[in-house]
């Protein structure tokens, strides 16, 4: 059985161990170093318990981390606060088992309830399954930047994906924090 739930810090290693692979031999990550556990949890901390970190584990006992999935700023600026960037990733072992696909439902199910118009996702291009996986959870695509990362020595292009979390309302009531809302599932 997989089970979704809030990512504690002691969730930190298990994410970086699961992002590392993605870092060091993929393209999905532009990032050359993979983070190391303490770095990861300072990521979660730096949420500001308003943006979600959601992990998908197996078992009754909550363990044993498959995926994890969180949400963080669009932009800096004021303005774009209703909009966030959604990332996921799912440990290759747990590929193909449904856990990504659950815990991305659950991630836009607790936006919509945050409160939150809009997401939006980057994908490096190509990834069939990263795709399959947005749209499986209402993701368009939006747009392509192309050649705009270089990385293992070819230039990558980046794939926009948005998702329509609500009617925008004028004038917009804030986004709630993911404290106040917890996790929620379609």
């Amino acid at each position: 059985m997989i089970a979704i739930r809030a990512a504690t810090p002691a969730d930190a290693g298990a994410i970086a161990a699961i992002y590392a692979p993605h870092v060091l031999i993929g393209a999905a990550s532009f990032e050359e170093a993979a983070p190391d556990a303490d770095m990861i949890a300072a990521r979660m901390a730096a949420s500001a318990d308003l943006y979600p970190w959601m992990v998908a584990t197996q078992g009754e006992d909550q363990r044993g981390v498959l995926a994890y999935a969180y949400a963080s700023a669009f932009h800096p600026r004021a303005a774009y606060r209703w909009t966030v960037e959604t990332t996921i990733y799912v440990a290759d072992a747990a590929q193909r088992r449904g856990a990504g696909r659950l815990l991305y439902g659950a991630l836009v199910e607790t936006l919509r309830a945050q409160g939150f118009t809009q997401a939006v996702a980057r994908i490096a291009l190509p990834n069939d399954g990263s795709i399959a996986l947005h749209e499986a959870v209402g993701f368009r695509r939006a747009g392509v930047q192309r050649e705009v990362g270089y990385k293992h020595g070819r230039w990558i292009d980046v794939g926009l994906w948005q998702c329509e979390l609500a009617e925008p309302a004028t004038p917009p009531r804030e986004p709630l924090p993911f404290a106040a809302i917890g996790v929620r599932r379609g």
